[in-house]
């Protein structure tokens, strides 16, 4: 079992900065990917940005030019670094890991793009 704790969510004015951070614990060593996904009310949870365990990034085409992902491997440790925050990119943000047939979710945590 892989459990997974966001922080960083909050409220930020438009054109604004925010880092999430996702803590891993568990049988982290099975993780193959770990990723940011978001959830808009009603929607299905989409992929924001990704990072597998050899360092390789993918990212969601509105988010590419404004997201940074990144990974602490000694800290079990995965942020998004978020820049130049819309309105349209409040959603409840989600940690993801993969390891294998497995998939692991956080609990959320709710970024607000508002002035």
């Amino acid at each position: 079992q892989v459990q997974l704790v966001e922080s960083g969510g909050g409220l930020v004015q438009p054109g604004g900065s925010l880092r999430l951070s996702c803590a891993a614990s568990g049988s982290i060593f099975s993780i193959n990917v770990m990723g940011w996904y978001r959830q808009y009310p009603g929607k299905q949870r989409e992929l924001v940005a990704s990072i597998t365990s050899g360092g390789i990034t993918n990212y969601e085409d509105s988010v590419k030019d404004r997201c940074t992902i990144s990974s602490d491997n000694a800290k079990n440790m995965v942020y998004l670094q978020m820049s130049s925050l819309k309105p349209e990119d409040t959603a409840v943000y989600y940690c993801n890991a993969v390891g294998g047939r497995d998939i692991y979710w956080g609990q959320g945590t709710q970024v607000t793009v508002s002035s």
